[in-house]
């Protein structure tokens, strides 16, 4: 497998569910850099309604992705290219046309700024969107999707009226303590849930309907081990939940409980990623971006094992110009590749 890292990279200045983040800004972390690791922020902000929207953060941060990456960057776009559909949109892992996949793709190419909004193809992408009218045929997690795909194109792409009604469809979701959740009339929400509807609110440019009622069912998810789960009452939380509640708290301007910089540090692995679960074999790349994602959110200090981080995201680089989801994933796809950009752009500062 050839490398993507250069020699000279020390001159460099998912599937949520299945595995059970307020992000840094590029001026963000040239002062973090100032201060020095052991800086902390304040963990509170002004509440807000209309949360901070953690795609562009995220695209913000994958962007810089780019300083490691140097040439082998064309690579990865042209591997993103490589998944698309003719009639517009991209594919999975099977090669059907997926919602899913086409969102990952979508801001790939964003990050790369290769995406041109007049070419053929994004046309075309942009008319199979329309297809999906207010996506009220769509499950939770594809309709948050197409409000995620929609973030992509030019501003006027999709018109006002048409915001406000695929928002509209998220109100069954509303689960009965405030939070959010994929199924509908749930009794309680989900940490993932509540990442979603956030975000697709944000990407919609709408603000966030009772955002107090997210928070209060959030704090009801909290793990006995201080960070957070899916469901209520659980011994420990997975990374993933505890990353997208973390996000999603502070997206908000609400607090983060103090220590959940240590909750996530302590699932580092040795070869240099994060973990799953306290209890999991081995690292894997979800886990390690949305726990990089939040670390540089909390100004945590875990740049002393930048190049550990670095020589495990090689370990999943391919000479496709892809990234793996893990050592035990052979197939590499456009979600896993887009979390490979943010997590090499926080290991790029």
């Amino acid at each position: 497998m050839a490398s993507m890292i250069p020699p000279s990279r020390d001159c460099c200045g998912a599937s949520w569910e299945k595995y059970s983040t307020n992000c840094v800004s590029t001026d963000s972390a040239a002062k973090r850099s100032r201060r020095g690791p052991g800086s902390s922020s304040p963990r509170h902000q002004p509440e807000r309604s209309r949360s901070m929207s953690q795609r562009l953060q995220m695209l913000q941060v994958a962007r810089l992705s780019r300083r490691t990456l140097g040439d082998a960057a064309a690579d990865v776009a042209t591997f993103i290219r490589s998944t698309a559909v003719a009639e517009g949109g991209f594919a999975n892992r099977g090669g059907r046309r997926d919602l899913y996949y086409t969102s990952f793709a979508l801001d790939a190419l964003v990050a790369l700024d290769a995406l041109d909004v007049d070419d053929p193809h994004t046309l075309r992408t942009r008319e199979w969107l329309r297809s999906f009218g207010d996506g009220g045929m769509l499950d939770f997690v594809h309709r948050c999707c197409l409000a995620r795909a929609w973030a992509s194109q030019p501003v006027g792409s999709l018109p006002d009226e048409m915001r406000r009604a695929i928002a509209a469809t998220f109100a069954p979701h509303r689960a009965a303590d405030g939070g959010w959740a994929s199924r509908r009339s749930a009794p309680r929400g989900t940490a993932y849930g509540c990442f979603l509807a956030a975000n697709a609110h944000a990407d919609l440019r709408l603000d966030l309907p009772n955002p107090s009622g997210l928070a209060d069912s959030l704090e009801n998810l909290r793990s006995a081990d201080g960070g957070w789960s899916n469901e209520p009452g659980q011994a420990e939380g997975s990374t993933t939940a505890t990353a997208a509640a973390v996000a999603t708290l502070r997206s908000l301007g609400r607090s983060v409980p103090a220590g959940i910089d240590a909750w996530f540090l302590a699932r580092r692995h040795p070869a240099g990623g994060f973990v799953a679960a306290a209890d999991a074999p081995i690292p894997d790349l979800l886990s390690t971006a949305v726990t990089l994602h939040a670390l540089d959110a909390l100004d945590a200090p875990w740049r002393e094992w930048r190049e550990d981080v670095l020589d495990f995201l090689d370990t999943l680089w391919t000479n496709v110009g892809a990234f793996h989801g893990s050592w035990a994933d052979d197939e590499p796809d456009a979600e896993y590749t887009f979390y490979g950009l943010v997590a090499l752009g926080h290991a790029s500062v």
